[in-house]
Order: structure tokens, then sequence, then C-alpha cells
């Protein structure tokens, strides 16, 4: 697993077309020396000129270490990372990055895998289909979007090298509202690890198929967060190598309460999706609002992500 807290400048060199409402971003080194390596699965952070921190996955060949390419798609929703992207970004603008960091990370020695992808959720998984060519290992690839317009790496998925192992569909030509999501899971081969990226509705469909799997062959990664951030506050904050106590108000999260104290830590996506805010715990109980820690992980209470979650007790003492 890559797991990198490099900061980097990287220049954008080239923008290119993908599908309606998404543009692939071609970054690479500002001073021409290779980049970090990163996995399939891997995403990094991109610090955006209006102070925006954002985080996106690495959709291009891992073997490649002159340039990262990331898939952005436009959001009716977005909070100011995908439009001003799509927008004011420009062939030559140098961005901060940091990472990468994989909390997707693929299994290269497994028997059979099973790649599952949704709409922009194809990005990582495009990543991973390159790996597992080049190494030669079995692998499917079941990938669905709503219409072919909205749909990226429709050529490069056609090719006839990988047609064999990709099964494409549409919900406006086929009549049929989602995947065969029991179908999928069930007629893959004893062993396989399987791995789902896209909107909510697949991705809970995806776990209910795969329930009774082993967790340790069964991976997602969401773009959105399940629930809303823990913002009822009335707790206190012990900051362990600081000694610090910070009260935690109704209506915010730790994070902002921490921003607005002087306190700078690390943060991204602000919505418990990618990971970038992980602190340890060092004692009192969380609630757990993030999708990137498992259930166990959740359990042990050793760790949570302060952007989202908040605390189940009056006191938190976290490892800042």
């Amino acid at each position: 697993m890559t797991d990198s807290d490099q900061r980097f400048p990287a220049r954008l060199h080239a923008i290119t077309y993908g599908c309606e409402d998404v543009l692939l971003f071609d970054l690479r080194s500002a001073d021409s020396r290779p980049l970090p390596p990163f996995d399939p699965g891997s995403h990094v952070d991109l610090r955006l000129p209006n102070g925006l921190v954002r985080s996106y996955s690495l959709m291009n060949d891992c073997a490649e270490r002159h340039r990262y390419v990331l898939g952005i798609k436009r959001e009716p929703a977005s909070r100011g990372g995908s439009n001003w992207l799509h927008d004011q970004a420009r062939v030559g603008m140098s961005f901060e990055v940091t990472g990468p960091c994989n909390h997707f990370a693929l299994q290269e020695t497994a028997a059979h895998s099973v790649l599952i992808a949704g709409g922009i959720g194809i990005t990582p998984i495009w990543s991973m289909v390159q790996r597992m060519q080049a190494l030669g290992r079995p692998w499917q690839l079941h990938y669905r979007a709503r219409r072919r317009a909205c749909a990226p790496l429709l050529e490069e998925l056609s090719a006839p090298s990988l047609r064999p192992h990709v099964s494409m569909s549409f919900s406006d030509e086929d009549g049929v509202p989602r995947l065969e999501m029991e179908r999928i899971v069930r007629g893959a081969p004893e062993g396989s690890h399987y791995y789902c990226c896209g909107p909510l509705g697949m991705i809970e469909a995806f776990q209910a198929a795969s329930a009774d799997i082993d967790a340790g062959r069964v991976h997602f990664e969401y773009f959105a967060p399940k629930e809303t951030a823990a913002t009822d506050g009335g707790f206190t904050l012990k900051l362990a190598r600081s000694g610090r106590e910070i009260a935690v108000r109704p209506g915010q999260t730790i994070l902002a309460t921490l921003q607005g104290c002087g306190v700078s830590v690390p943060a991204s996506c602000e919505q418990g999706v990618c990971g970038t805010c992980e602190v340890g715990v060092i004692s009192g109980t969380p609630d757990h609002r993030d999708i990137v820690l498992s259930d166990v992980e959740k359990q042990s209470g050793k760790t949570m992500m302060i952007c989202c979650s908040g605390s189940l007790g009056p006191t938190l003492v976290l490892d800042l």
C-alpha cells in the first residue's frame, strides 16, 4: 500500500475530454523528475488556488512515473472543487500535490479479481485493469453508466485485448435499473477478490451481495458520504501532545473547532471520504461517520476522521 505525506509541485501538462461532464487532467513534475510511485487504487490531494484541497483517484498506469492522470467529473452539488477545475484550470498552472495514498489497494496475487464500476467510479478501477493486464493476472470488469455519452474510457475498454474481460451496460439501453450484483458476486471463481467503486446505491447493493464473503476479499471505495457529519458538540477535546483542552460547541465539527483555535490538521474532502484527516485516538469513544475505516477499525477506536466524526462521551483525547 502506498501511503505518503509527500508534498510537491506539479504542473498541469494537458486537459483532455473524457466524456460528458468529465475532463482528464494530466499532471507532471514541475522539475521533470519522476513523480512518487503509486499503486492502483491510490489518490492524491490537490490544493487549488482558491484554497480548497480535494482528493482525486489516479487513473493511469502505475508503471508511469512521469505523470498522474485524474478523471474529474463536474458535480452539480460541487463545493468548489470540480467546478473550479472545469472552469478555471489552464494548462501550465502549478498545483501543490500531496500523496499518493491508498485505501483501496489491489491484491495483485489474488486468484481472480472482479472489478465493478459505476460512472466516474471507473477511474481507480481503470488503473487496476492496466496493472492486471501487465501482470497477466485473471480479471473481469462489470462497468455500468447511465448513458454512453457520460461514460469515460469507452474506447479504451473496447480494445480487442480487453474485450473478453469487460462487460458494459447502460441504463437507457437495456431497461434494467442496475447491475445484478448477486449474480456477479456468486458467479465469480472461488477465491476471487472483489472491488467496487461507484454511486452509493451501487456500493450498498455490492455490500449486501458480498455480506457472507471474507471481508479481506471485499474492497470498495465511496465518492460521497453515507452519513451527515457529527455536529452535536457538547464535549471536550484533549490534545495529548500539547496538553490543550478545547470545547467542541454544538454546530461544529472537530476539524472546524481545531482550525478555529489555530490547530493545523491536514484535511481534504471534509466529508469522511478521503482519509486525509485521520487522527489517532488515545482515549474516549468516537462517533464514527466516515466511510474510510473498516468496521473492525471503527470498533477498535484507535483512530478517527475528525472532519465528520464526533464523540459519544464527554471527553475525547487525540494524538495531537
